[in-house]
């Protein structure tokens, strides 16, 4: 029997409506929702290709245990039962600070995985401090604008987003949203938006050391990487030189002005343009623009944040965006959510309890502050290798593959065979999950109800959907939540707060009910803005009537409400704060002089239409044609080196070296390569697609130092990294790389 079930797509953040056929209870084909009132008809290729993962022979559907001839397939119970004596063991002997956790970017778009490991890890330290080794790939991703955001607004939650509905000049940088679709913004279809806005008369200009398909499409100034916080001050230089700051406005919003004014003076264009290769009249320009133009804002993302000042340069987005008038605005930089009553209280008490932490709780290794509440995952290998109470002997790895996407990952994989307990919870035997002790499936998007709970706040309308399952999970896979939600249940005697869970769970069987997670995120959406408000509101939403009566999703509203700062700010004021101590010593670091010595290049990252970091390269159709890992390089630093377009090349930093193949392009700044980071699959696990196209591990390169990683947020240097390039000698030529 052939089906259509509406759904959406949990791959990226644009969460595009999907239709999926499912014959004979399994999912055979999926294609865009031509009524959901936001992507309308709209789906990537990576979002069409995952009819191919979810039912990828490759893809482990039963609990596996290593052995010393390879992994076995094994029972639920065995696995469970196992993995809890052995970790209830390690608790018992080391406390819960010898556990740790490391979440990868899918739990993101899991409202229960996301909920029931925080609860698995908060849980299991209870009173007695808890595992402090808590990681994630934000530390890669998201730590210094989240951070950032806490400098500003008392809290890490409020992150504003372009009000793309209204407005007219756009200034994007570090981004590539025609590639992403957008990260931090939720914006279905933002490549037509983006066309609009230049249609309706207004910009869009881009600021990349490299010319991506976005800047191709609109304006381009090309920057040199890592310059991104001499560039923002040297527009705030001239916003507050040329009497450009609407004081009065932003005397109302925050504290501070007169201080940031004092921080951008010293940074004219005229000095800053030796670190940034943009002239001073186009920052200039670009400043009054900014401030002229009606409706209008910056917007900063991945490349923002992965540099060696990322905190530094995602605080100074928001704070280009105040000066020049255009936050919290209508067409400026805005604040979604969910609009729940008394959120500002809510934001209050978060922020502080966040700032509290991040003052006062310290990593072992390096001491490093947490943000919000995790640590540096470019340390993970040392907290495991490093002696000393706390060191590290278990570790969970839940829907993430860090052996290729933190910095120096050999490292961490040489490390992990000291653990003494290593649990994946995954859909292959990847790189790390083919290290472990134990794989145990999981559910796909399509296997699981949801909720896309951690992307409310990023939403550029105001929009609300949720779904069901639409087949039912492959093989003996389990959710996530489950799995925690078993071993939760069998370490009662380990952690108070389990028992009081496992009290519960027996309380609701005697009822025939169940602990779950839908119900915490029904009473969401029903306290969110167009929730019934359990009852009050007769027409308002609940989940279940959010997937019944509006499967292709609601919209709320058709703006994004602005005049709303003073419920984002988690300070007592209700003021945003500018001044900060660790803002001010970030600054005065740029002043230094670096020798670029033997490493004259520097390495960025590079988004991939048909890549979603490592895990879509097992996709036959992703992966057609000639399709293989590269580099880009300018042509004119290719020449000298005697590098031809095709060739292999070696690409050296302090920390490493891999060979790739190159391509040679005009659409780079000059110094500057790219290579995409998710390959460098080594055979280990059993995709075998994926493993046949090998590619290289960029993140080699990167370094795992403590003196490396970002002070302020634990971030990894993933941007603006020195390295040398050379032409391979041997095997040089269009090879399988």
């Amino acid at each position: 029997m052939v089906e259509q079930h509406t759904t959406y797509c949990r791959i990226c953040e644009p969460l595009c409506g999907m239709i999926a056929t499912v014959d004979d209870g399994r999912l055979v084909a999926l294609r865009p929702d031509k009524e959901h009132p936001l992507s309308s008809g709209f789906a990537c290729q990576k979002g069409i290709a995952f009819t191919e993962v979810q039912n990828d022979p490759d893809r482990v559907t039963t609990p596996l245990r290593r052995t010393e001839a390879g992994f076995e397939p094994v029972s639920w119970d065995d696995a469970m039962s196992d993995i809890a004596d052995r970790l209830g063991a390690i608790v018992r002997r080391d406390g819960p600070a010898a556990v740790g956790c490391y979440m990868g970017n899918p739990a993101a778009f899991s409202y229960a995985h996301l909920m029931w490991l925080t609860m698995f890890v908060k849980g299991l330290g209870g009173r007695r401090g808890g595992p402090c080794h808590n990681f994630s790939a934000s530390t890669q991703d998201t730590s210094s604008r989240l951070l950032a955001s806490q400098f500003l607004y008392g809290t890490p939650t409020s992150v504003p987003i372009p009000d793309l509905q209204r407005i007219e000049m756009l200034v994007i940088v570090g981004a590539n949203p025609v590639v992403s679709h957008g990260s931090f913004l939720t914006a279905p279809r933002i490549h037509d938006r983006l066309r609009e806005i230049v249609k309706d008369g207004g910009r869009v200009v881009v600021i990349d050391p490299r010319k991506t398909e976005t800047a191709t499409q609109f304006e381009w100034l090309g920057i040199r990487p890592g310059s991104d916080p001499y560039f923002l001050l040297s527009l705030l230089h001239v916003l507050f030189e040329d009497g450009l700051v609407d004081r009065r406005r932003a005397d109302r919003q925050a504290d501070g002005l007169d201080w940031l004014g004092g921080l951008a003076l010293p940074w004219s264009p005229e000095r800053t343009v030796a670190h940034t290769g943009i002239e001073p009249d186009a920052v200039r320009a670009l400043a009054h623009a900014l401030s002229r133009t009606r409706r209008a804002a910056l917007y900063g993302r991945l490349g923002t944040c992965v540099g060696e000042f990322g905190t530094l340069t995602s605080y100074l987005l928001d704070a280009v965006n105040l000066a020049a008038g255009n936050l919290d605005v209508p067409g400026g930089s805005v604040f979604s959510g969910l609009q729940i009553p008394g959120m500002k209280w809510t934001n209050t008490a978060l922020g502080s309890a966040l700032r509290s932490a991040y003052r006062t709780k310290r990593t072992r290794v390096g001491s490093f502050p947490l943000v919000t509440g995790y640590a540096p995952a470019a340390l993970m290998a040392k907290e495991i290798t490093t002696p000393g109470m706390g060191q590290m002997k278990a570790l969970f790895v839940s829907a993430g593959n860090p052996v290729l996407s933190v910095p120096n990952g050999n490292e961490l994989a040489s490390a992990m065979a000291e653990l003494e307990l290593s649990v994946a919870l995954d859909l292959y035997v990847t790189e790390t999950t083919g290290l472990c002790d134990y794989i145990l499936p999981v559910t796909t998007m399509y296997e699981r109800d949801d909720f896309a709970l951690t992307f409310q706040g990023f939403q550029a309308t105001a929009f609300r959907q949720t779904t069901e399952a639409v087949v039912t999970p492959r093989g003996d896979a389990r959710g996530e939540w489950e799995i925690f939600d078993d071993l939760m249940g069998r370490l009662a005697g380990h952690a108070p707060m389990f028992a009081v869970m496992a009290v519960v769970r027996r309380a609701l069987r005697l009822r025939g009910k169940r602990m779950n997670p839908r119900v915490l995120a029904d009473a969401i959406v029903r306290m969110s803005e167009g929730g019934d408000r359990f009852g009050l509101r007769k027409s308002g939403l609940t989940f279940a009537r959010l997937t019944q009566e509006h499967p292709h999703g609601k919209v709320l509203s058709d703006y994004l409400p602005t005049g709303v700062l003073p419920s984002m700010v988690a300070y007592r004021g209700r003021r945003m704060k500018l001044e900060h101590d660790e803002i001010r010593r970030e600054v005065d670091k740029l002043s230094r002089d670096d020798d670029a010595d033997e490493y004259p290049m520097q390495l960025i990252g590079m988004r991939e239409p048909k890549s979603e970091n490592s895990w879509m390269h097992n996709t036959s159709s992703l992966m057609r044609g000639e399709r293989r890992h590269r580099a880009l390089m300018h042509e004119l630093d290719a020449e000298p080196l005697g590098i031809r377009d095709g060739d292999r090349i070696t690409v050296a930093s302090r920390t490493g070296e891999i060979e790739v193949d190159v391509e040679t392009t005009k659409d780079i700044v000059v110094g500057v390569i790219a290579i995409p980071h998710g390959w460098g699959h080594n055979g280990s696990g059993t995709w075998h697609l994926a493993n046949r196209a090998r590619g290289a591990n960029v993140n080699e390169l990167m370094s795992s130092e403590i003196t490396d990683v970002e002070s302020l947020s634990g971030m990894s240097r993933l941007t603006g990294v020195p390295v040398r390039v050379a032409r391979a000698e041997l095997n040089s030529g269009r090879g399988p790389s």
